[in-house]
């Protein structure tokens, strides 16, 4: 799926990251607020969605490879997040929508890329 496309769906902004977000694709969704069990993922290029607002998540996506991340629930970034986002060239959105429904959105984005 393309990220572009899906953000619009998800009621996200870019926060910081913006690096190839126009080009960027995904295949496979991570959901987890527990960066230890992102750690044993087994994917690559993938959507990382947490309502965890930490620097950790963006070491842990930067480690596994992860495509974007997506903060839920109306989390705000802090600055340093929003900084190791900008040096890593992952791009970091953000949205006021439940974590459930990203979820829902998500599966009605890839069915509609199908």
């Amino acid at each position: 799926m393309k990220l572009s496309t899906c953000i619009q769906d998800l009621e996200a902004h870019l926060v910081s990251g913006s690096a190839g977000v126009p080009e960027r694709t995904f295949a496979h969704v991570v959901v987890s607020d527990l960066m230890s069990d992102v750690l044993v993922v087994d994917e690559d290029e993938f959507l990382l969605v947490t309502s965890l607002a930490s620097d950790q998540v963006v070491r842990t996506a930067d480690i596994v490879g992860a495509a974007a991340i997506l903060l839920c629930n109306g989390k705000n970034a802090p600055e340093t997040m929003k900084k190791l986002s900008d040096q890593n060239r992952i791009p970091l959105f953000a949205t006021p929508l439940r974590t459930f429904d990203v979820c829902r959105k998500i599966v009605a984005c890839g069915e509609s890329a199908g």
